[in-house]
């Protein structure tokens, strides 16, 4: 039996597996290693994972995380989950390998996510050979629903909103500009805050001001990461993550002014990871490093 975490910054899916079987799923909170320390993490494993397992206990947890791009990053994920499971193998992988090897399995392509966050990578089949980089929320983050929150929240703040969608907008989250500001300051994930503003404008995309909005968020991703791969004009382009789910008719006008050829969009890669542990667990017999 073997836990497999697809983790963002908002929520963390976890699903118990066997090689032809699953046998649960349970959720906590996101995790980033960016900005969280192991004892943080292991505290929500503890108060709220455990509770959901019924005493199941893993031989190996697969986790991949949004923030696990360095040692230092991926040990803070890997302290917490072997304090609570001492007695299993942990490894853990970048949430952009897992975006790719559920939407493109054994196939080349470009895989990308577009949740809370966004990255992109070039995926040969087996490995990513290439990423340009995700700068995170500060920097980058295009085509995300934190880079969309923000949009909409800055041209609230420079009052450049239409009366009716900036009276919707303070009446749906009862907003102030102090609110805005010391929520989005004192937050220990900022990202998460801002993105969930993307739920107003999928409410709201019909309106001009807001579907220009979403095409300008989608515009930059493919100007800054997609159209930077080599083979970009050829290759199918995947994703992954609620943002390109929920606004997939958006997402796909862009990628057409761009000549890009979309093939697969899924809300969460738990389906095709499962798939793709299940067949090592079948090839191999027990887990392994995959």
């Amino acid at each position: 039996m073997i836990f497999i975490a697809d983790s963002g910054s908002t929520k963390t899916d976890w699903r118990i597996v066997t090689q032809d079987t699953v046998l649960g799923q349970a959720q906590t909170a996101g995790f980033n290693p960016m900005y969280q320390e192991t004892d943080e993490i292991f505290q929500e494993i503890n108060d709220v994972l455990l509770p959901q397992l019924s005493d199941k206990n893993p031989e190996a947890i697969y986790y991949y995380g949004a923030g696990c791009s360095s040692p230092d990053r991926n040990k803070r994920v890997e302290d917490a989950l072997l304090r609570a499971f001492p007695d299993a193998a942990v490894f853990v992988e970048h949430d952009l390998l897992a975006a790719a090897r559920a939407v493109c399995g054994r196939q080349a392509g470009i895989a990308c996510i577009l949740g809370t966050g966004s990255n992109t990578c070039l995926y040969d089949g087996t490995d990513i050979i290439d990423n340009v980089p995700s700068l995170g929320f500060l920097l980058g983050d295009e085509g995300s629903g934190a880079y969309m929150g923000k949009l909409l929240i800055k041209a609230y703040l420079y009052r450049e909103l239409p009366e009716d969608l900036a009276t919707s907008l303070k009446n749906t989250y009862n907003l102030t500009k102090d609110g805005i500001l010391d929520t989005l300051y004192s937050s220990a994930i900022p990202s998460r805050y801002m993105a969930t503003f993307a739920r107003f404008m999928h409410d709201k995309q019909k309106h001009p001001v807001i579907h220009g909005m979403i095409y300008e968020n989608f515009s930059e991703f493919f100007e800054r990461h997609v159209v930077k791969y080599e083979g970009h004009e050829t290759l199918p382009v995947n994703f992954v993550g609620s943002i390109s789910y929920f606004f997939s008719d958006i997402l796909k006008q862009v990628a057409k002014k761009y000549g890009l050829h979309v093939n697969t969009i899924l809300q969460s890669p738990s389906q095709g990871l499962i798939q793709y542990h299940q067949e090592l667990l079948q090839t191999f017999g027990s887990p392994k490093k995959a």
